[in-house]
């Protein structure tokens, strides 16, 4: 039955369907269960599902076209020129994101060559790659901190009224200056934002109280 010339029904509509059930599955794992587990972060969440979404939907319905490989490098070339100019992303985030369009083009573009079982097997191990290298990182960046900081250290954030002292060169006067001032023994100091209207900059000091 056709409408206009146009097809009112196709039996790919009920792979459409379980393939996007199989892709927003093997997402929301990434994205929910590694991304923001990990980072706690919300931010990319709405940008992350939307793309992958979109990024499905775009490969199953070109698939339904003869185009040449040619046109469709180009027609994904448009997300190698896209830039969120309010925010610079992160590595971490731009790795994400190309997972992310990664499996929405396997489950997309993916023809009767390749089994469900292939696809399942595709998703399944990079899902798992993601969660456990970003799992295995985000514990290594704990545990030197809770090796090397003992609990009588402390870190502070404090507000220096001078750009006097912040030059490199002059980091070790700058620590004493602020070692006599706070009665405590300084083990890093980190400068942090610097405004040159006001004067004043950010230093972040890990410390230890003197006995």
């Amino acid at each position: 039955m056709e409408l206009f010339d146009i097809p009112v029904f196709d039996n790919d509509f009920y792979k459409m369907c379980f393939r996007f059930l199989i892709n927003i599955a093997f997402l929301t794992f990434v994205i929910r269960f590694s991304y923001y587990h990990f980072t706690k972060k919300a931010d990319y969440l709405f940008a992350f599902f939307l793309v992958g979404i979109v990024v499905f939907f775009l490969c199953f319905t070109l698939k339904k076209y003869e185009i040449n490989l040619g046109l469709a490098l180009g027609l994904f070339a448009i997300f190698g020129i896209l830039r969120y100019r309010t925010d610079q992303i992160k590595i971490r985030e731009m790795t994400y994101l190309f997972v992310i369009i990664g499996l929405s083009l396997i489950n997309g573009l993916s023809n009767k060559k390749m089994s469900y079982v292939e696809i399942l097997t595709l998703n399944t191990t990079v899902s798992i790659f993601v969660f456990y290298l970003d799992r295995y990182w985000s514990l290594q960046r704990l545990i030197p901190q809770e090796k090397i900081v003992p609990k009588d250290f402390r870190t502070q954030d404090i507000i220096y009224n001078s750009l006097e002292n912040i030059k490199p060169k002059q980091h070790n006067l700058l620590k004493d200056e602020l070692e006599n001032s706070l009665g405590v023994k300084i083990l890093k100091l980190d400068i942090g934002e610097v405004d040159f209207d006001k004067q004043i900059v950010k230093i972040k000091i890990r410390y230890k109280k003197l006995i």
